[in-house]
């Protein structure tokens, strides 16, 4: 049953080696730093270390009736930098009346997506999750709303309801996962229901810093390795769904949680992990299945090897699936290839290939990458014409094929001297756009699930592309749901994006000269903005403005964003 996989972290550097960052750095600290709240100090073997004092009073008509106090001291692997007293509130009933609003008006599509069914059917798990009345509310609201929103390619599969209970019984079972949930709960409360002030950020911070508490706790234990990385990957994945671009609380970069993630996988050894699944299928754990989706898609964020690229080699090599098709709709093979294009470009970056050896890598991945289509290349409505429902194979096919044409332009964007105005990288794009069509849009879409390959084809498409027409009518579509998770952010970076690469032609300046800088500071400055650039003289040339990437526009943002 489990297959011998190399190990994926040892040998000579290669194009899959993965790239280590050290989770111990002090500078991590800066992530939760905000005025008013109160410095960390750290240990050598944990990260963190943290002396916590939270309150709560409870009061009706004014009149104090109960106030809680306790007082945690703990090392951390993330600086969960909150005050050392949360801030007391007068009273709780702005949450249930928030909720009951909001629950009102998320209802009908709820009924629509089957939300009332699967209510019933988690009724009695939902009603065995110890919880305070003041918190009920948050966990309702994550159950009814958030929880479907996950994982929507499994809900296809028909094993969306299966994730669901396992869900259910973490959040009984596992409390920093719980409070996990409740945090992306009032996130989501929060944009969806449009509120503002301290109520409602206060627990998200509340809930976001007791998830990292107890997670503190499990690790001075080193114990329950499995509720560990179960409730580290819902603090790196559940962000994803929820909450708005310009979200300013604080919280741990993604890929500081994942560098923990990934030590527990290595710890389990869940990269050569099987289980039977049936009586001739095996499948690899749930939580190595997300680790894959967040490895590989979270390097191309970063520029970096996935951590577990070896492996990832191996299994493809070997034919062994992932369960990524299943999870977020693209072929195992095409993740896989991703994952090579990420080790080929993190080798450029660091100067590892020359133009020669990056222009052969780049001819064998391309020519893999069309081996893996198939010969029958056509593409179908997803809806079944007798009963309307959603064909998961159907729409697998067009997802995947989205993926490989993202990939196929991520990839041939790094050979040297490449552009997006090259004609092979236009018709990539205008593939990709045709077969967006066949993707169902609006709020009942699969749109979130593409957030990544979107983003690939948007930072290379040209102004004049119906791409970009095509994308911002999709996003219209989705309403309110266009401003949840990442691809509110994705949409906002492209727009930040094409606003620096598409700028008009413009002159070139000696050294000194500012144009280029105050050009690419500030994301939200217009053309009139900018100062009227010195007269011309002569044989001063006109060329476009700096070119830039658009991780550099994260960068210069401070955006961490994983946009998958």
């Amino acid at each position: 049953m489990n297959r011998a996989l190399s190990s994926s972290r040892s040998g000579e550097h290669d194009i899959g080696r993965p790239i280590y960052t050290d989770y111990t750095d002090s500078n991590l600290a800066a992530h939760f730093s905000t005025p008013g709240f109160v410095p960390i100090s750290y240990s050598q073997d944990y990260p963190y270390e943290v002396d916590v004092k939270t309150e709560r009073q409870t009061f009706v008509n004014n009149v104090p009736l109960r106030h809680d106090s306790s007082v945690s001291t703990f090392n951390a692997m993330g600086p969960p930098q909150l005050h050392a007293t949360l801030p007391t509130f007068p009273s709780d009933e702005w949450l249930q009346e928030e909720y009951s609003e909001s629950s009102r008006q998320l209802s009908q599509a709820n009924t629509l997506m089957g939300g009332q069914r699967v209510g019933q059917s988690h009724a009695s798990l939902q009603a065995n999750i110890p919880v305070d009345d003041y918190d009920r509310p948050l966990l309702d609201h994550f159950v009814d709303n958030v929880l479907r929103m996950i994982f929507p390619i499994l809900e296809v599969h028909q094993r969306g309801s299966a994730r669901a209970r396992s869900v259910l019984q973490s959040l009984e079972t596992n409390k920093s996962y719980f409070h996990c949930c409740l945090s992306v709960a009032a996130i989501h409360l929060k944009t969806t229901s449009r509120l503002h002030g301290e109520q409602i950020d206060h627990d998200i911070m509340r809930h976001r810093y007791e998830a990292i508490s107890e997670l503190c706790k499990a690790l001075n234990k080193d114990a329950d390795h499995e509720h560990i990385l179960d409730a580290t990957l819902a603090m790196i994945f559940f962000h994803c769904s929820v909450g708005a671009p310009d979200d300013y609380l604080p919280d741990i970069p993604w890929n500081d949680h994942f560098q923990a993630a990934s030590n527990l996988v290595d710890k389990l050894d869940l990269t050569n992990q099987l289980i039977p699944c049936g009586p001739m299928h095996t499948v690899p754990p749930f939580s190595m299945s997300l680790t894959t989706w967040i490895d590989i898609l979270g390097a191309t964020m970063l520029g970096k090897t996935p951590q577990f690229a070896h492996s990832y080699r191996a299994k493809h090599l070997s034919g062994t699936p992932s369960g990524l098709q299943e999870l977020m709709g693209c072929d195992d093979r095409i993740m896989y290839l991703i994952s090579e294009v990420a080790c080929l470009e993190s080798l450029k970056l660091e100067g590892r290939l020359d133009s020669s050896a990056v222009s052969t890598h780049v001819t064998a991945l391309g020519g893999q990458l069309e081996y893996t289509q198939d010969a029958d290349t056509t593409l179908m409505s997803p809806y079944s014409a007798e009963t309307g429902a959603i064909r998961p194979d159907a729409l697998t096919k067009t997802m995947t094929a989205i993926f490989r044409i993202a990939a196929s332009i991520y990839l041939y964007s790094l050979v040297p001297g490449g552009d997006r105005n090259q004609s092979r990288t236009i018709n990539f794009v205008n593939e990709l756009t045709d077969a967006m069509s066949y993707i169902p849009a609006g709020p009942f879409g699969f749109d979130r699930s593409l957030v990544w390959p979107l983003l690939i084809a948007g930072a290379f498409s040209t102004p004049t592309s119906s791409f970009r027409l095509v994308l911002h009518d999709r996003v219209t579509a989705l309403g309110d749901l266009a401003e949840l998770g990442s691809i509110g952010r994705m949409y906002q970076l492209l727009n930040d994006y094409w606003r620096l690469s598409d700028d008009p032609v413009g002159p070139s300046f000696p050294p000194g000269a500012n144009e280029l800088e105050l050009g690419y500071q500030y994301t939200d400055m217009r053309q009139d903005a900018i100062p009227s650039a010195p007269l011309l003289s002569p044989g001063v040339r006109e060329i476009k403005r700096q070119h830039v990437h658009w991780r550099d526009v994260m960068n210069r943002n401070g955006w961490r964003h994983l946009l998958i």
